[in-house]
């Protein structure tokens, strides 16, 4: 191969793409490592935790969201398809009056916003809704 500026760029441009692909991981597997984090590997279970969450969204850039978990002593709220998937904390101390919160989100695309409640017990419940994104918010 003969060394041109045309191949040169052809190159570079080819091991910076295999690099970029192999520096990042899926963000759902991102979102399954902060989970964990918090969790410390517990089981999830399902029922306590509710989540409002519109069907779809028309703009990506403000999202409405709102958790309902009665018995929870903190909600974090994560959407797998953000690049930071962790998006908001709430903490209940024990004279909260309701166990509820809501706020509004950016979402990059289409994806699943989850609710992990750690309970009272110290268990932990999750919860999840499907938001499909209209108009991109986060670079889209």
């Amino acid at each position: 191969m003969r060394l041109t500026r045309r191949n040169m760029l052809i190159t570079s441009s080819a091991s910076a793409v295999a690099v970029a692909m192999g520096a990042f991981p899926a963000f759902a597997s991102v979102t399954d490592e902060e989970i964990a984090k918090i969790t410390g590997g517990a089981a999830l279970a399902e029922g306590a935790v509710t989540i409002d969450a519109p069907e779809i969204a028309e703009n990506g850039n403000t999202v409405p969201i709102g958790v309902d978990a009665p018995g929870a002593v903190a909600v974090t709220l994560f959407a797998d398809g953000n690049p930071l998937p962790n998006v908001a904390t709430f903490k209940f101390g024990p004279l909260s009056a309701s166990r509820s919160a809501s706020t509004r989100i950016r979402l990059a695309k289409t994806q699943n916003v989850i609710a992990i409640a750690q309970m009272e017990d110290g268990s932990f419940q999750k919860a999840s809704a499907n938001v499909k994104v209209t108009i991109g918010g986060c670079g889209g």
